[in-house]
């Protein structure tokens, strides 16, 4: 059998976190069994995913759900439920949006480089608010008003990146998009931990929206999960699917084939696709994430980072943990003069160590434990206080 050893790829410690460049999260062994068994049998994906979007609704409080290729699948997918709907000739058209309401509404203080994935759909954001916050010209961040202000004949939904700190609330937002029929999509990509985040929102009231399967759920890396209003998880699956059959043999399942005009081709969600076993293999992940005691789970991690932390203080080399709440992951953070040269030291020392590079230019090296194993806890101690010793 092929290893990395073979391919000449040297292993490292993930210190950093559930980050796709460093492959996300451990999978955990009960996935990786339901993928094994997966791999064996065949079925039909629509009803496989018809099937997994009742059980979904049942965990978590959804109409309807849907496994996707990671987060960002689940965000492009979204996206193209809101812009076509249950149209097959919009489907088709994307991701070319002249002709149709194509504007998302954004704060400004939500942009990031994963909004590409919604532009792909062929959506195009539209900016509201000031980040006076960043710009330290005011304390003022992103209101309510301003994304009713700015809703018009071309407006096909709202794009709301969710944290504990998103101003303004998700609430907030729901409501003024709902009060105008104007869907909001979320990215909660990496808000899992806590578990209770999939039912809180849910229950704002959110139209879809897309978690990171392959980070603390602990599925595989490519798969995420979209939930949400039926009829838009029905959209997003159709143009996910292979839809290479007959119209006259085609049974879709989770509408209605009189709401459809004609049976959609492939859609712009064709090269997102989500294997049998994949889709198993987070279910099986998934059902594990929502039956354990999140807290326990967490601060064992908080203890691997509390024996981190007194071997460094052995070494005279100063750190403190970062824990604000027990359903959250726990962090250590090593104060350093050049973080930048220790961060990259660590990339080269043997073992190589990749730690969280957040904080660099703080001069602080951030240590997450949600990926480590307990083997690794003493390697890690002495990679960083040699390279911290060094600089």
């Amino acid at each position: 059998m092929l290893t990395f050893k073979d391919l000449g790829i040297e292993q490292i410690i993930n210190a950093c976190g559930t980050v796709t460049r460093l492959g996300g999260s451990p999978l955990r062994p009960e996935a990786l069994q339901a993928y094994q068994q997966a791999s064996l049998q065949a079925v039909a994906l629509e009803e496989l995913q018809t099937a997994v979007s009742n059980q979904l609704a049942n965990w978590t409080g959804a109409e309807a759900g849907i496994i996707t290729s990671g987060a960002a699948a689940a965000l492009t997918l979204g996206a193209a439920a809101i812009l076509a709907g249950n149209d097959p000739a919009k489907m088709d058209c994307l991701p070319h949006t002249e002709n149709i309401a194509h504007e998302f509404i954004i704060s400004r203080d939500h942009r990031s480089g994963y909004d590409h994935a919604c532009r792909a759909s062929g959506a195009r954001l539209i900016e509201v608010g000031l980040n006076e916050v960043v710009s330290g010209a005011g304390v003022r961040r992103t209101e309510a008003w301003e994304y009713e202000a700015a809703i018009h004949g071309n407006t096909a939904g709202i794009l709301y990146v969710y944290s504990s700190e998103s101003a303004p609330t998700l609430e907030e937002v729901v409501a003024v998009g709902h009060q105008h029929s104007i869907p909001v999509l979320v990215d909660a990509a990496g808000e899992l931990p806590p578990p209770s985040n999939l039912k809180k929102l849910i229950a704002s009231g959110a139209d879809l929206i897309a978690f990171s399967g392959g980070k603390a759920i602990g599925g595989p890396q490519a798969t995420g999960l979209l939930l949400g209003r039926k009829e838009l998880i029905a959209s997003a699956l159709l143009q996910m699917l292979d839809m290479d059959d007959h119209p006259q043999l085609w049974k879709p399942s989770l509408l209605d084939k009189n709401e459809l005009r004609g049976m959609p081709r492939h859609g712009i969600g064709r090269g997102f696709k989500v294997s049998k076993e994949s889709i198993m293999a987070l279910m099986a992940a998934l059902e594990c994430f929502l039956q354990e005691d999140n807290s326990q789970r967490m601060a064992t991690y908080a203890g691997m980072l509390s024996d981190i932390k007194n071997q460094l203080e052995k070494a005279s080399v100063s750190s403190h943990l970062v824990w604000l709440n027990p359903e959250t992951i726990p962090k250590l953070h090593i104060p350093t003069e050049d973080a930048f040269e220790v961060c990259e030291n660590l990339r080269n020392h043997t073992p190589r160590v990749f730690a969280g590079h957040s904080l660099l230019n703080q001069g602080i090296l951030t240590i997450n434990a949600i990926a480590l194993r307990e083997h690794q806890v003493d390697p890690l101690s002495q990679a960083l206080i040699h390279c911290i010793e060094s600089e």
